[in-house]
């Protein structure tokens, strides 16, 4: 009888944390400390400000099966105008939208230009070797989005003059600098820049390296009074680190970990955001009970504070998040 129990128990809390089901309706919900998110696990979390509301989105860790591996299928989004009210929105893109394309939604961020809205995603190619990173575009932040170019934008091969591993092409962000020149940043091990046209589509010149201190991915560029910020994971398990600049090309001083060790978890993706007049980190940790481990993540916001000198001061992960500032 006890194993019985215990057998129904491990079932109920497989279908509770391991669900695969995707929002086919507005799913509204308030956050209660972190992770955020506590029906599904969510991972490689990056963030939109757009008009009054902040959009959110993140790769969905699923788990048909007590696996030690990552599984992600889809991207999701969520959106809030408040920060503690959050609504689930109906899956907006997943990699069978890219023809060309295999499979796996790993990490991306959308951003808006002219009305419109870019997806930029990791996915792994159908013929060329390792990853490559697509672009998606809609007339809404909340989609549908489509493929913008029938290819890839990035693939594996046009990056062995740095790296020869099939993984460096990974977890794009994009900047629109002050001046309108936007700029897609990526990498794993070592940390790429482009120019991008401004179709948003296509890259406007070499790519070229961007040499940081103890590099490994999820590159964030963010700026605030005349310094640009560029955070990243380095060494592993992850920790974020960052380094500023005066200028987005460079040179770039490393100043330190931002986020030490996100518990439970082997990789640490973040999203820097100012909304409304407050600064906000947004990771992923392993907080949430799984057979899974390090591989069902779940995201997490905490504030973030800097210094008068315009460092950052280093992030306090909690487990109230943002409702102890209620």
């Amino acid at each position: 009888m006890i194993h019985t129990r215990l057998s129904l128990l491990f079932v109920l809390l497989y279908l509770t944390f391991c669900n695969t089901y995707a929002a086919e309706k507005d799913t509204t919900f308030v956050i209660d400390g972190n992770p955020i998110i506590k029906y599904k696990y969510t991972a490689d979390p990056a963030a939109l400000v757009y008009g009054d509301k902040v959009y959110l989105y993140a790769g969905h860790d699923e788990c048909p099966a007590p696996e030690n591996r990552y599984v992600i299928n889809e991207w999701l989004v969520f959106s809030s105008d408040d920060m503690t009210t959050w609504t689930e929105h109906a899956v907006p893109l997943t990699p069978a939208a890219f023809k060309w394309a295999k499979g796996e939604a790993w990490a991306s961020q959308v951003i808006e230009r002219n009305g419109k809205f870019y997806w930029y995603v990791t996915v792994e190619h159908g013929t060329i070797r390792g990853k490559s990173i697509g672009v998606a575009v809609a007339d809404n932040p909340l989609g549908p989005f489509v493929d913008a170019r029938g290819s890839a934008i990035i693939t594996n091969d046009m990056t062995t003059e740095y790296t020869s591993i099939g993984w460096d092409d990974i977890d794009p962000t994009v900047w629109i600098d002050d001046d309108g020149q936007a700029y897609l940043i990526w990498g794993n091990t070592q940390c790429y820049y482009a120019k991008l046209k401004d179709n948003m589509t296509e890259l406007d010149g070499p790519i070229m390296p961007i040499m940081l201190d103890n590099f490994t991915e999820a590159p964030w560029i963010h700026k605030r009074d005349g310094w640009y910020y560029l955070s990243y994971a380095q060494f592993f398990p992850e920790k974020i680190g960052y380094s500023m600049s005066r200028s987005i090309h460079g040179p770039w001083e490393y100043k330190g970990i931002l986020n030490e060790i996100a518990g439970n978890s082997n990789t640490n993706h973040q999203a820097i955001i100012e909304f409304k007049g407050e600064w906000y980190f947004i990771y992923h940790n392993g907080a949430i009970p799984t057979a899974g481990g390090s591989f069902r993540r779940s995201v997490c916001i905490d504030r973030l504070y800097y210094n008068p000198d315009g460092t950052m001061k280093r992030i306090q992960m909690t487990s109230e998040g943002l409702t102890a500032n209620q």
